[in-house]
């Protein structure tokens, strides 16, 4: 469930031990401009990271209190009590919901939230055992701890006891509080975990393949906060331990149980394809990509991109997610990407725009933020509903009230046993601004589409670039560049694959027709030549106060077809528009989806409509849809109107049919009516 946001700035870094001079050169060779610098205005974005802030982040701490997540932590401190809640990793809520609140206070300065934390930290500290080992599932009784800890400290964290994954969200959340408030009260907590655990693990002493990975990407977090080069080498020590476990039997039929699950089935160099539990590879795959950018480590490198390339050619969703399988919350084989089955936790969206980040700074390439833009606007968003405190915890592709095989969630729920989800939306949100911009010397990446004001330096000289669109209903997008004096840099402006003919940047999804619209760019109102490089418009140029760039982005309606490896989208389209990917549900459908088809030639008209799920652009067409009259044992089909409306907006009006692909023709009718099985969720 987490990554480092690689660009914030580190506030008071001089006053920490171990810094400037211990912190080694190399590094990511694009570093994103830090959300602290980004200013939102957006008409899309920034009314959800409001909802965040107002109602998710409050109502979970509410839910952290009412559930006794919190209560857990004043028993720890009293070493006193029964631990009051069901998983041994409920302690992260409360650090990744700290970790949100941090970011929105940077953004929407609040004193009583400020205050609340302060008081949430000192119980937090209370409840630190003296050499730093924080972990309530046993400090309130370490004679019976939680079942999965084991009778020792660490002896089961490969398989269940997440005491590392604690230590991992701690460890993010402690950074953001730092580098949000100035404040070192949750800093010191984590410090002194790190220690501890630094003292434990690595060459000589325990060993272990962390069962639920974050940690490596907490320690390289507070490696770039003090320099301290131990939470470095910590980090790469754990990685180095993958593919040790003598336990594996790869001809096992259940060998993923006990090997690939944990992403244990092999060393970390030798892994070629995205297996296992998605939330925890893609957070090993986020660490990785930071240790090699800060080792210069090629051959971790090396298995990082095509780890990737695997992912994006064959077992990416249409809409960003990731994870087919629900045994297991695990990515399937190759291709496999059924859609009433589909998982797609929500932890692993998440998961998946911090790696993306992490390749794009790795590599300067922007099919990188293709992917995620593509998760961010679809199957991230889709797991929090529109009033901020409704949740999926996964994502399906398709819903129907009559079938005969068993499905995801069909409607939202406002908490879960394991709520690992609505916390990790709660820390992503407010940290979207850092995701705009990028920088390489004298090159500036606008990476994201999204309107506001930024305020940055090149080389010496500072310079602020404001964007104003409407994007991503309007593909008209405007970028004005402001340097205190005439500047000479690169503006490198992302040309977004979907906008240039491709789907994904693989053969996974094409698009079914080309399209004869072009980009176009035009500075203070003229047309301009510019080179490409790595999917980017480059426009150097001697910059002056109130130049302005125009970009048009060709919209479109597309039709989207899958690889026909992918069996379940044989003979059926997705439909896109944009970087926003389409679904019909029953609401605007006469209460069913499953009958419509969408023959090749059907043509999409669209309207901007304010008032339905808080402003959409819906898409509608004349379609057939199939009807079957069981009184008389006929099946006809009849011309409807189809209503299209965003992924990410779908089971926000109740509980009905939800379809993504669509039939081309009519092929089968399912006959059989049931009600649908529901998969249960859990970490």
């Amino acid at each position: 469930m987490k990554r480092l946001l690689p660009s914030l700035a580190l506030l008071g870094l001089c006053s920490l031990p171990g810094t400037a001079q211990s912190i080694k050169k190399s590094d990511y060779p694009i570093q994103a401009v830090s959300f602290t610098k980004v200013k939102l205005a957006d008409n899309f974005w920034l009314p959800r990271l409001k909802t965040n802030t107002e109602v998710t982040i409050p109502a979970s701490f509410q839910r952290c209190e009412a559930t006794n997540r919190v209560k857990n932590f004043e028993m720890a401190a009293a070493k006193s009590g029964k631990f009051a809640t069901i998983f041994p990793f409920d302690d992260t809520d409360i650090y990744k919901t700290i970790e949100g609140a941090s970011y929105s206070l940077k953004l929407y300065p609040d004193e009583k939230l400020d205050e609340y934390m302060d008081a949430l930290i000192k119980k937090v500290a209370a409840a630190q055992e003296p050499d730093g080992y924080l972990y309530t599932a046993r400090t309130i009784d370490p004679a019976h701890p939680h079942e999965w800890a084991g009778p020792e400290r660490w002896v089961k964290e490969r398989e269940l006891s997440h005491e590392l994954y604690n230590s991992g969200h701690l460890y993010e959340a402690a950074v953001a509080h730092y580098e949000a408030t100035g404040k070192k009260t949750l800093l010191s907590i984590a410090l002194k975990n790190a220690d501890l655990v630094c003292s434990v693990f690595g060459p000589g002493k325990r060993g272990v393949a962390p069962g639920h990975e974050i940690v490596e990407m907490g320690l390289v977090k507070l490696y770039r906060v003090t320099g301290k080069p131990e939470y470095l080498s910590s980090a790469k020590f754990f990685l180095e331990e993958r593919g040790k476990y003598q336990g594996y039997d790869p001809k096992s039929p259940d060998a993923w149980k006990n090997g690939s699950y944990w992403q244990d089935h092999k060393p970390v160099v030798d892994q070629k394809e995205a297996v296992g539990h998605a939330v925890r590879a893609e957070y090993l795959y986020s660490a990785m990509a930071d240790v090699a950018a800060l080792t210069g480590d090629q051959r971790i490198l090396a298995a990082v991109d095509s780890i990737w390339l695997n992912m994006v050619s064959k077992k990416l969703y249409v809409t960003g997610g990731t994870g087919a399988v629900p045994g297991g919350e695990r990515f399937g084989g190759n291709y496999e990407l059924p859609n009433t089955t589909a998982y797609n936790e929500t932890c692993a969206a998440v998961a998946n725009v911090y790696w993306n980040q992490r390749m794009f700074q790795l590599h300067g390439d922007s099919k990188y933020v293709d992917v995620l833009e593509k998760v961010l606007y679809n199957g991230l968003i889709s797991g929090v509903g529109l009033d901020g405190k409704s949740f999926f915890y996964s994502n399906a592709m398709q819903i129907k009230n009559s079938t005969s095989f068993p499905q995801t969630e069909p409607q939202r729920a406002g908490w879960f046993d394991c709520s690992c989800c609505p916390t990790n939306m709660a820390r992503l949100m407010p940290s979207l601004p850092g995701y705009v911009y990028a920088q390489k010397g004298q090159d500036v990446y606008a990476n994201l589409f999204i309107s506001g004001t930024t305020d940055l330096k090149v080389g010496t000289k500072a310079v602020r670039i404001t964007q104003q669109h409407n994007y991503p209903w309007q593909g008209d997008l405007k970028f004005t560049i402001s340097p205190a004096a005439t500047t000479d840099f690169n503006l490198l402006v992302r040309l977004p694959g979907w906008a240039q003919g491709e789907a994904v940047p693989s053969d996974l999804y094409r698009f079914a027709t080309p399209s004869t619209e072009k980009i176009s760019i035009t500075v203070n109102g003229k047309p301009v030549p510019y080179t490409t490089r790595q999917g980017y418009a480059v426009l150097p140029r001697q910059w002056r106060r109130g130049d302005v760039v125009e970009v048009k982005l060709p919209l479109e309606v597309r039709q989207v077809v899958a690889n026909p490896k992918v069996q379940d989208n044989l003979g059926r389209v997705a439909l896109q528009r944009g970087p926003v990917v389409y679904c019909a549900e029953w609401r605007d459908n006469n209460g069913k989806t499953s009958n419509l088809i969408v023959p090749a030639a059907t043509r999409f008209t669209t309207s901007y409509q304010p008032q339905v799920l808080n402003g959409i652009m819906q898409l509608q067409a004349t379609v057939p849809a199939v009807q079957v009259d069981a009184a008389n044992h006929s099946i006809s089909t009849t011309r409807q109107t189809l209503t299209a409306i965003p992924y990410y907006a779908w089971a926000n009006r109740g509980k009905g049919e939800m379809v993504v692909w669509f039939p081309q023709q009519l092929t089968d009718v399912d006959l059989i009516s049931r009600q649908p099985k529901e998969v249960t969720v859990g970490k």
